[in-house]
């Protein structure tokens, strides 16, 4: 209900994907008036987006209404982000950044350890993941087997979510021990897309619903992830230009990947040899 008394401060009434258009590239506007009036509402940590307090005397009514953390990313409450996916399936064409970090070699590893071995070190690779993309505005759209998915979506991750999206995949490295002396401790490989996806929600409302990004440029990103060997972070050069990665920033290569008749133009990069150019460019 909450939900649906936020959005009643939209006007006009807009149609159902223009509805989605404007929360992912803007947000929930009626979350967004209401932002001076809880940002006066104690106290921090609260909603990166609508300033609802997390913490304080008042938390738990703010709670109660629904304003918990959001599970895709935990800086969000779910009121931000909720209605759409619970009340009105579909979605809208938008351009959004993608990433997908992928460990190199888990087939081979998880045959030369013991099952709880194994859960371990991709328990942990999920965790280090997570803390990276979260803390660069991601969406987590998904853990499988051995790989995170992750939308850099306007809404959360602002106009500069290709440049996000970049700087998470570094991170991502660094905190897997790409960089370091002694070396990684999980191997993995990342890639990076910028393009027009369908996102919103896909499945049956009287079962399972799930949010999503769809299209051609989606597959294109995980591709580009099954195509960096461990440690790169491939970045196609439509995410490079929208990002403004300097001239000298990564290897410039064009790769083959499976679906595409053409090479695709990317960058790679790696922590050490993209850490000073890219902090001297800011």
């Amino acid at each position: 209900m909450q939900a649906e008394i936020s959005l009643r401060l939209v006007a006009p009434r807009l149609s159902a994907e223009a509805e989605w258009r404007e929360f992912l590239t803007h947000g929930n506007p009626g979350l967004q008036r209401l932002r001076a009036l809880f940002r006066r509402v104690p106290e921090d940590p609260r909603c990166v987006s609508c300033c609802a307090p997390f913490k304080g005397p008042v938390a738990p009514l703010f709670r109660a209404l629904g304003f918990t953390r959001f599970d895709k990313n935990p800086r969000w409450c779910a009121n931000c982000f909720g209605h759409l996916v619970k009340h009105q399936i579909g979605g809208a064409v938008v351009e959004i950044s993608m990433l997908f970090a992928d460990v190199r070699g888990s087939t081979p590893m998880a045959e030369s350890m013991a099952p709880t071995q194994f859960h371990t070190i991709i328990d942990r690779f999920y965790a280090e993941g997570t803390r990276a993309l979260i803390a660069h505005d991601a969406l987590i759209e998904r853990f499988m087997g051995d790989q995170i998915v992750a939308y850099f979506v306007p809404s959360f991750a602002g106009a500069a979510h290709a440049r996000r999206a970049i700087d998470a995949g570094l991170a991502l490295l660094e905190a897997t021990g790409h960089g370091d002396p002694g070396g990684p401790w999980i191997p993995v490989g990342v890639g990076v897309h910028t393009g027009d996806a369908f996102v919103g929600t896909v499945g049956d409302p009287r079962q399972v619903v799930n949010f999503t990004a769809l299209g051609d440029a989606v597959n294109l990103g995980a591709r580009l992830a099954s195509a960096a060997i461990d440690g790169a972070l491939v970045v196609s050069e439509a995410s490079a230009s929208l990002g403004g990665l300097p001239k000298d920033a990564g290897d410039r290569r064009s790769v083959s990947v499976k679906g595409k008749h053409d090479a695709i133009a990317v960058r790679v990069l790696t922590v050490a040899a993209s850490k000073a150019i890219l902090q001297s460019a800011r």
